[in-house]
């Protein structure tokens, strides 16, 4: 039987004075942290938890958030880990819908955690700073034992909820087990190859499972993790040079900043051996130019359901691959399936794609509805629309959901986000169906030009017709200054569909 807090044992056991994490400039060894969980999971224990029942964590990048969910985590208590970046109503919602009987939160956010308290009656609140009436996790270390708990709960059970980021409805409460998490990380560390002796930079945050696996993976692994708080280029390449980073997760948005900021700060670049890069499409002029600093990116293709990754491209694929997803990762299955007929479809046929494996979720936390529609025979449906070529790369053409209907014809937004992509004045493109009286449907660009780059509407869509057959073409294109977007660049449509509404 396996729990994941015992992956933090095991190695604190194995390598027990090595430095496992640096955060905010300390540096603790894996015993160190280990030490903290503990401390977490015997508090817990003697404020009454019971296997099953929930803490949430509301911390940035930091050991906070790593002895929370390691400590909880042996005693079978359940992680609801929430998005610091919500509003007190959206964390309210989190906090009642999952009913957590704790919150550890970090001391910058109290002004937020305190408009929640007059909606909840939640008992414990934990911050790394004292405030009245609350525990201090400096003073839980300090006197609560350092020594291993009873574990409770293995393999199949739940341990950690994420809340979706909710980019076109309400957010669900994904369920991952033990055993999602140890097969993600293992499949993680064979897929992107990481080391015992690599220092791993942990940006992307770690309420997000493009955050939260890489920290696993590098307890499994026994490489350093190097934690960031908040992403800012300058200080990120500073931290690449200062603490000869080997690998990192990043955000195609991440990696744009560190561009424009390269020649300012022109970093020693020797010890940086690759980049994986989630969220979203990485644009091949990024992969280009990073390639030019001797970093090859390799970008992966994930989802929360499925405990992160299900697909990896990387560089020493064929260049004529750029705009694939790659191939399928260690330990999973992929198929593309037929929409109206559900049977599997020969490459370059478009469908929805489905997958399984390990990494599986178990469902939504107290909503068999949607649970059902996603789940279905062992098989997690995606809603992602695409086909794989004859060896086996995929390529996504849009969202089951973004499907446009225009006189009948099926337009993917995708396909046409990716033309518009390549016009060297286009930061980011996002493209909606907006009704029509005759059509139906008819594809509406929203369109975030780069600083100082300039283009007409008419000179995008003269772009678009180029490449695309006319019924694809964008019908109106509207600038923003910036498109909305969640903590890891993933544009929200659902907002762009409010903004439709009022024009």
């Amino acid at each position: 039987m396996f729990n994941i807090g015992k992956m933090l044992t095991d190695r604190a056991n194995l390598l027990g004075e090595k430095e496992g994490f640096v955060s905010n400039d300390v540096r603790f060894t894996f015993a160190e942290i280990n030490s903290r969980a503990n401390a977490l999971a015997h508090f817990l224990l003697a404020k009454g938890f019971k296997p099953g029942e929930k803490i949430a964590i509301v911390c940035k990048n930091n050991e906070d958030f790593i002895a929370s969910f390691f400590g909880a985590a042996k005693i079978g208590v359940i992680s609801v880990v929430v998005n610091c970046r919500l509003r007190a109503q959206e964390m309210t919602d989190i906090f009642n819908h999952s009913r957590v009987k704790a919150v550890v939160y970090d001391a910058g956010l109290k002004s937020v955690i305190e408009q929640t308290k007059a909606e909840t009656a939640i008992p414990y609140y934990l911050s790394n700073k004292g405030n009245t009436g609350e525990y201090l996790i400096s003073h839980i270390v300090q006197f609560y034992p350092l020594h291993e708990p009873t574990y409770a709960t293995f393999d199949d059970e739940p341990i950690l909820i994420m809340y979706t980021s909710g980019t076109t409805g309400k957010p669900k409460g994904a369920m991952l087990s033990h055993h999602n998490l140890l097969a993600s990380a293992v499949g993680l560390s064979s897929t992107i190859t990481l080391w015992e002796t690599d220092r791993f930079l942990l940006v992307v945050p770690m309420f997000h499972i493009a955050g939260l696996v890489p920290l696993i993976t590098t307890i499994h692994t026994g490489a350093t993790a190097i934690l960031m708080e908040e992403f800012e280029p300058i200080a990120a390449w500073r931290i690449i040079e200062k603490e000869r980073i080997s690998n990192m997760m990043s955000v195609p948005e991440m990696l744009a900043s560190l561009i424009k900021t390269f020649d300012i700060m022109k970093p020693n670049l020797s010890t940086l051996r690759a980049i994986t890069c989630g969220a979203a499409s990485v644009p091949q002029q990024i992969i280009l130019v990073f390639k030019q600093f001797g970093i090859p990116v390799q970008q992966v293709y994930g989802l929360t359901e499925y405990t992160g990754s299900l697909t990896i491209w990387r560089s020493e694929f064929d260049a004529g691959k750029y705009g694939s997803k790659g191939k399928h990762v260690m330990y999973s299955e992929m198929k593309i399936i037929s929409l109206e007929t559900g049977k599997v479809l020969p490459p370059y046929e478009n469908g929805e794609v489905i997958c399984r494996g390990p990494q599986t979720f178990l469902g939504y936390y107290e909503n068999e509805e949607e649970t059902n529609k996603v789940l279905k025979d062992g098989w997690y449906y995606t809603g992602d629309i695409g086909h794989v070529d004859e060896e086996g790369f995929l390529y996504l053409v849009g969202r089951l959901k973004d499907i446009i209907i225009s006189n009948g014809e099926k337009i993917y937004s995708a396909e046409i986000e990716a033309v518009l992509m390549r016009h060297p004045a286009v930061e980011q493109a996002a493209v909606i169906g907006v009704p029509d009286a005759y059509f139906g449907e008819v594809p509406q660009a929203y369109i975030e030009l780069k600083k100082q780059a300039a283009a007409t509407a008419e000179e995008l869509m003269d772009f678009c017709r180029q490449e695309l057959a006319a019924y694809k073409v964008v019908k109106e294109i509207i600038f923003m200054e910036r498109l909305p977007k969640n903590t890891v660049g993933k544009v929200l449509k659902g907002e762009l569909r409010s903004v439709q509404l009022y024009l």
